[in-house]
This record gives C-alpha cells, structure tokens and sequence, in this order.
C-alpha cells in the first residue's frame, strides 16, 4: 500500500497512512500510543494468536496513522483467513483468530479478510478518524485482492445497554434509517451491510481474583456482574471461582467491487 493521506473532517487532522510493513520503526511507537479499551479485553486468550506477531508476519495487514509530526494518531489491524464461502462464523473475533493461525501452519491459501481493531488515540476521539481508517482498511483490504472486508464489529454504545440483546440492539434505527449505534453507522455509511449476530464473538474466562484486578470490583456474589465497557454483563460463579464474558458482536460485510 503506498503512502496515502486520509481525509478528515476536522482541519489539520489528515493523517498519513502506511502499513507496518513499509514503515517497521513504527512498531515501538504504535504499542505505546495508548486506548480506552477495558482491561479485560486484553486478556483474551485468542489476542495471543495475533498481535505478537502483527508487527513481523501480519505487518503487511497493520495499519499506521501518523501526523505530519510523525507521532501516531491511529491504527488499524486485520487478518486474512479462509472462510470457505460458507456462513460467517458464530465465534466472530476469536473465531477469526483462530482460524487465520490454523490456516498459517497448514498452509491453507486465505480467501477472506477481517478487520480486527481500529483505534483512535484518546485525544482524537470524534474528529472523524474512525472513519478515515476503515475506508483506509477497505482499500488496501481491495488492493490485496479481496472481494469484500468483513468485520465482526464491537458496537461503541452497546456497553449502555449491557441488558438489552444484542441483535434487538442492533436492529435499532434513527429517523433517517441508518443504525441507532455511532459505530453500526459508520459502517453502513462507508458501504457496509449487517450481516449477522457473532453471539460468542470473544470469551474471556478468569479467576474471581483475576476479575478483581482487572475491574476493581468485588465479585463475591454468584450471578450477572456488570462490568464498566462490558457489552453484555459477566458471569460470576464464587462456588468455582471464575467469572466468563462472553461478548456478542455484529458482523458486518463490506463488498468492495
């Protein structure tokens, strides 16, 4: 992918975009460029599939948003696997995972992509970048190959109705029709379709004490836990101490023609 200039809605906020392949010294600076998502997140077991290895043998799919300071703004990863033509997984985000690292040690000749993460940095949030990066995310997703991009998406407001099922959540519409959820519509908006519900999209398991450090929260009682940033509530059982989350999320197609 050469170098390209994303086009933002705020002045002065056009970044570069590269992939990691073509700038490697990124590498260091990207992991530092800090986020919002919730601890727990990070102690998914299928992240260590991938991101120890995305800046070396995934480098050509990680993307790097920098200012015209060089500092980085923004990211974007994604994975390709083979899917087969057949329906897209239920195991969403771990799924595809798991799928990509079987097909690497086979040797299994991907036929599909997925997004995986894009991230803005904290201070940037709402200037537009997010969109900027998933068309960045398309078009190289489109100059690989690929005949669409596929996206098991993390919906940005569904943490405020951890209660309410996710595809009644994402069946919501605002008057002009497009989704109720800001991050369901900038996918639609940028061309994208939903597709299905990923019902157990990502599973994170631990040790009542591991949830504690995690989330500062006591979980001492057995039942639904709800935790800040968690889509859906936790599940506590003290009888055998550990707690699981099992996240939903929303695939989306994006056919790139």
């Amino acid at each position: 992918m050469p170098w390209a200039r994303g086009r933002c809605d705020h002045p002065g906020m056009d970044p570069h975009i590269t992939t990691l392949a073509e700038r490697p010294g990124l590498a260091a600076e990207l992991w530092r460029m800090p986020d919002t998502w919730p601890v727990f997140m990070k102690h998914d077991p299928a992240a260590g599939l991938y991101y120890p290895l995305a800046a070396t043998r995934y480098a050509d799919h990680v993307l790097v948003a920098t200012d015209d300071a060089g500092e980085p703004v923004a990211r974007a990863f994604s994975v390709p696997f083979a899917l087969g033509g057949g329906e897209l997984p239920d195991d969403g985000w771990d799924g595809v995972l798991w799928r990509a690292t079987a097909d690497r040690r086979r040797g299994t000749p991907p036929d599909a992509i997925s997004a995986l993460e894009i991230t803005i940095r904290p201070d940037l949030q709402g200037r537009g970048l997010s969109a900027v990066m998933l068309a960045a995310l398309r078009a190289h997703a489109a100059g690989l190959g690929f005949a669409e991009l596929l996206a098991p998406v993390r919906p940005s407001n569904k943490h405020l109705h951890r209660r309410v099922p996710m595809a009644e959540y994402a069946a919501l519409r605002r008057d002009d029709g497009l989704p109720a959820d800001p991050w369901l519509r900038v996918h639609v908006r940028a061309g994208g379709a939903i597709d299905k519900i990923a019902s157990r999209s990502m599973v994170v398991a631990g040790t009542l004490a591991e949830w504690r450090e995690w989330t500062g929260l006591p979980f001492d009682r057995t039942g639904e836990v709800d935790v800040p940033g968690a889509l859906v509530p936790v599940h506590c059982d003290v009888t055998h101490d550990h707690a699981v989350y099992v996240e939903p999320n929303v695939w989306v197609r994006h056919p790139l023609g």
